[in-house]
């Protein structure tokens, strides 16, 4: 009995030691996976590398208001400020403006954020808002931004952060022009502003701020007093290279020594090859078009309007005129713009077209549409205008003409010289004109809706839109209005777009992170990005 009493003790000491081993080595387990998961999450965090490398050609300067240079002006959207931003989608948000009020027509209250400083230490205040704006408006200056204030009559300082602006004119969507970097009134007091060395690093009250300047690079850290405490981002150093040519730029991107670069250059494979990066297509600001004179005899018709679109593969015009760096387009306002919900539209169709024209009364008799009005056997015979000293454009005019002729429509094209171009467009000397325009930053519709515009175009509704959508504010009724307008565009036929051009990014594979951009800003989405060690 005894000896089955020291049996059984002798059993649960056993499962005793093997419980309490088996404890400790779940404890040290455990342990080893938290320690684990902390050292893996510290690698690659430490993996997350914290600075890229930008580059630029042909530079001249960094001071944003003085640079003719575009991929400087890219840059500086990274160091110095606006009033206002232009989103992604092209609607504006505040920057250094807290509120912009319109009183009357030509006069705006601009309230600026207090509290914000500028790298040196000083106040952002009025006086630099007023500063900037008697610079742009300079006899000297010849800066990109010098048409957002060309109205600007008068600026009067109320307070430190309080301005109110003067128009000499009403100004639709003004509030869109004050897209234009603003430098300190301190900074440059008492030196020539257009040559004075202070312009190789002027301070700043943007993201990044300017920490070293060579004869070769120009670097820029994270601005840790930016006042825009809601963003953070990875990258803390930008080292921009400096090249004399294009062609080195694109050498060292070859060689990995870049990390982003921007091109409008189709042929941007033969020099940095067809491996180790990602492109991403950005629109451009450049629209091509036709424009019909509605009130010419035949183009009065909207079914001839639409057939001769239904008339015309855009894609053929672009591969035979304009290459890889043109993409078809449609309306006048970019695709990713938030005013309109572009559609899929493909307007090229043949038995369409013959639909249009023959409910028009035209018949293809002998190769060409033909009807007798009057008594009188008319064909569809119009005139194209043409810029003659635009290659591109030529090109595309007589590939229109090919491809309507090969429908029965015949084209006669007219090869203008500047002055001659300017004053047909202006005189509606023409049936059909090919255009090309450099979209504003505003959605500024005018040119192609308002009085006078390309087309010799009219409609009441149309007239009365473009009246009200000047003093909305509502964004949900002005997305409204133009989504009538765009509406509109496609039912009446006064243009026809062809065309938009088209903006590279090219990213080293390196760099890790979407590219979301548009023709006014690259670095959207630089928030998210980082450099793979």
């Amino acid at each position: 009995m005894k000896n089955n009493i020291f049996g059984y003790i002798f059993i649960i000491f056993i499962i005793v030691i093997m419980g309490f081993a088996i404890y400790r080595v779940k404890i040290q387990n455990t342990n080893n996976d938290e320690n684990g998961s902390a050292s893996s999450s510290s690698v690659q965090e430490i993996e997350k590398g914290t600075e890229m490398t930008l580059a630029i050609s042909e530079f001249d300067t960094i001071n944003p208001i003085i640079t003719k240079n575009k991929k400087v002006q890219d840059i500086d959207k990274l160091i110095y400020e606006s009033l206002i931003n232009i989103t992604e989608d092209y609607k504006i948000e505040y920057s250094l403006a807290q509120e912009i009020a319109k009183n009357t027509g030509n006069i705006y209250i601009i309230k600026l954020k207090s509290g914000i400083k500028w790298t040196d230490g000083n106040r952002f205040t009025s006086d630099d808002v007023k500063y900037t704006i008697d610079k742009l408006k300079d006899e000297n200056s010849n800066s990109v931004y010098t048409e957002n204030v060309k109205y600007i009559e008068e600026v009067d300082i109320i307070d430190n952060t309080t301005l109110r602006i003067i128009l000499s004119k009403e100004v639709k969507n003004f509030e869109y022009y004050l897209n234009f970097p603003i430098l300190s009134n301190e900074y440059y007091a008492g030196v020539d502003f257009w040559n004075t060395e202070k312009n190789n690093s002027p301070v700043t009250t943007g993201e990044f701020k300017i920490s070293e300047v060579t004869n070769n690079t120009i670097v820029l850290e994270k601005n840790d007093d930016w006042w825009n405490k809601k963003k953070n981002t990875t990258i803390n150093k930008i080292t921009i290279n400096l090249y004399s040519t294009v062609a080195e730029l694109y050498n060292a991107f070859k060689m990995g020594s870049i990390d982003l670069i921007s091109t409008q250059n189709s042929s941007y494979q033969n020099y940095v090859g067809t491996i180790g990066y990602d492109v991403t297509e950005i629109e451009g600001r450049e629209f091509v078009f036709l424009a019909l004179n509605t009130n010419s005899s035949i183009l009065s018709d909207v079914n001839v309007r639409k057939a001769i679109r239904a008339s015309i593969d855009k894609n053929r015009v672009i591969s035979n005129s304009y290459g890889d760096i043109y993409k078809t387009s449609n309306f006048p306002l970019n695709t990713s713009n938030y005013l309109v919900d572009e559609g899929e539209e493909n307007f090229y169709n043949l038995e369409e077209k013959n639909n249009l024209l023959a409910s028009s009364g035209w018949e293809l008799k002998k190769g060409t549409w033909q009807k007798n009005i009057n008594y009188k056997t008319n064909s569809i015979q119009l005139n194209l205008l043409v810029r003659a000293n635009d290659s591109a454009r030529v090109r595309a005019a007589e590939d229109i003409k090919n491809q309507l002729q090969e429908q029965g429509i015949l084209i006669n094209i007219i090869y203008a010289g500047d002055s001659e171009y300017s004053s047909s467009i202006n005189n509606k000397n023409f049936d059909l004109a090919l255009c090309s325009v450099e979209q504003s930053i505003a959605p500024d519709l005018t040119s192609f809706f308002g009085n006078k515009n390309f087309a010799n175009y009219s409609n009441s509704e149309v007239n009365e839109i473009i009246n009200q959508i000047n003093n909305m504010t509502d964004e949900n009724e002005l997305k409204a209005k133009y989504q009538r307008l765009y509406e509109i565009y496609n039912e009446e036929v006064p243009y026809i777009g062809i065309a938009r051009n088209k903006i590279l990014a090219i990213k080293n594979t390196n760099l890790i992170g979407e590219v979301k951009a548009n023709w006014n800003n690259l670095f959207y989405n630089i928030g998210e990005w980082y450099t793979e060690k």
